[in-house]
């Protein structure tokens, strides 16, 4: 088995990188949810040295992400978790921080609305959730190409799509956690910033 490579990683690590630097200030333990490959988890934790880095992703993502972390020289990445957000409870918590990358317009209506109350559950109060992605506003499309993303994803799987960035607010709210940042990324995309204020 060769190494897995996300193109999307390559092209997106850097601006991520630039604004989570803003986001997680402070010395702290990161779980990344739907880690795939592994390559954000690598790329993050060499440049951002404050930080503990928990990668989790379904078990057959682990095989690949593993050879990943194989070639990294420090000990801030812990030992990847196995997590699906429908699980009933997740296996780790008191999290200062959370992020996920391009993962909720893979998983259902119902699976985001799981991921948002476990990661209600896993952050401390004041902790920080990141989430990357492209999100629609006011029921619209934010661009043309975004409504080509949408439609592929939905042939592929009718269960998946381009959530509403209204509706995200709805079930983060109903866990605790309240938005405190929503920043322009480039090709179309957002870093959603949500803060656990209970």
């Amino acid at each position: 088995m060769s190494k897995p490579v996300a193109e999307s990683c390559l092209q997106n690590q850097q601006v991520i990188l630039e604004a989570l630097q803003g986001v997680y200030s402070l010395p702290g333990e990161v779980l990344e949810v739907g880690s795939g490959t592994g390559q954000h988890a690598v790329y993050f934790s060499e440049h951002m040295p404050h930080l503990y880095w928990t990668p989790s992703d379904l078990a057959d993502q682990h095989p690949g992400m593993l050879m990943w972390l194989s070639d990294v020289n420090h000990d801030r990445i812990k030992s990847p978790l196995i997590l699906d957000v429908d699980d009933e409870v997740w296996p780790v918590k008191d999290m200062d921080y959370v992020f996920t990358a391009n993962t909720t317009h893979i998983i259902s209506t119902a699976q985001t609305q799981n991921m948002f109350r476990h990661i209600g559950a896993t952050l401390k109060s004041g902790g920080i959730f990141a989430q990357y992605g492209p999100f629609n506003y006011n029921g619209n499309y934010t661009s043309e190409s975004n409504a080509r993303f949408d439609q592929w994803l939905k042939q592929r799987n009718s269960d998946s799509g381009i959530k509403h960035y209204e509706t995200l607010v709805e079930y983060a709210e109903r866990n605790g956690l309240s938005p405190v940042q929503d920043i322009e990324m480039p090709a179309n995309n957002r870093l959603l910033v949500w803060e656990k204020t209970i």
